[in-house]
């Protein structure tokens, strides 16, 4: 059997790590009418730090120097709080089908922050192969989905903008530090920024909720704000930011999916075709190449 370069290994994780936050919005939804969304923003991340900090301890991780810790806090405020955040308070009035495609924007996002910060250069045909899929997920904004523009599509272009800058900076930190150890140092220093707000959101009567409820949160915890982190920034490190990020492409497909089968969100043919437009740009773009260096 053929091994797998380095960029075949990034993609193959990027992709299994996009299949765990494909399902974050249906998670996220089926929560909203049962916790706020600052528990389910920040409470998620509270859980996720206490695992991580275990985590940093039993392995005798080192301590980020300065310059690395700089970059942590812009890394959670990214993917720690303002993705979460803002993910939640769209999925008060937007369905997470809708909000799976909006998300398709990640992709050129988040290659526009890695050109900015790293030595990454795509070539021509890669942008624009970005730019269709982008106005594609636009399209779908304005006219598509049975939603229209709407203020929920808003903290989504929010969440997007977080999550980029976090994504591109946490695979370019995880060069340095590994791809786990980045998301744990970054839900660590969140901590004590984020426990006091999270503890004030902390519903009354939560013994009463039904398990499913909490079994959701712990896999917005558990998996999406922890173990995703671990294949997604491994995968970002070995394949290349830019390259391993158009696989989040694939993420409106999997959030249809799991709207459709998990919370039993109706699906319609507009939302179905443009989030298949979008994903046959996956295939198209993971071919066009992308140069390191400033030549």
């Amino acid at each position: 059997m053929m091994a797998l370069s380095d960029a075949g290994k990034g993609m193959l994780l990027g992709g299994l790590a996009v299949v765990a936050f494909g399902l974050t919005l249906p998670a996220t939804r089926f929560v909203i009418p049962y916790l706020d969304p600052v528990f389910i923003g920040l409470g998620r991340a509270v859980v996720a730090a206490a695992v991580a900090a275990l985590l940093l301890v039993l392995s005798g991780a080192p301590v980020p120097n300065r310059a690395q810790l700089r970059r942590l806090i812009v890394v959670a405020l990214g993917v720690v709080v303002g993705f979460p955040l803002c993910s939640a308070w769209a999925m008060q009035s937007v369905p997470a089908s809708h909000g799976g495609v909006v998300l398709g924007l990640l992709p050129l996002a988040t290659a526009l922050v890695s050109v900015m910060i790293s030595d990454e250069r795509p070539s021509p045909g890669f942008w624009l192969v970005g730019m269709v899929g982008s106005l594609l997920v636009i399209s779908f904004s304005l006219a598509g989905g049975g939603v229209g523009l709407h203020w929920g599509d808003l903290a989504l272009l929010a969440a997007v903008a977080s999550a980029a800058v976090g994504y591109a900076l946490g695979g370019q930190l995880s060069k340095q530090l590994g791809g786990w150890q980045v998301i744990c140092w970054a839900l660590v220093i969140s901590l004590p920024f984020i426990l006091v707000p999270a503890a004030l959101a902390l519903p009354k009567g939560g013994l009463e909720l039904p398990a499913g409820v909490w079994l959701s949160f712990l896999y917005l915890a558990l998996v999406s704000q922890l173990a995703g982190f671990f294949l997604w920034n491994k995968g970002l490190a070995l394949g290349g930011v830019a390259r391993v990020s158009q696989t989040q492409l694939l993420q409106p497909f999997v959030t249809l999916l799991a709207s459709a089968w998990l919370i039993g969100e109706p699906v319609d043919a507009v939302t179905i075709v443009f989030a298949l437009l979008i994903v046959g740009t996956v295939a198209v773009g993971r071919r066009m190449p992308v140069r390191t260096g400033a030549g």
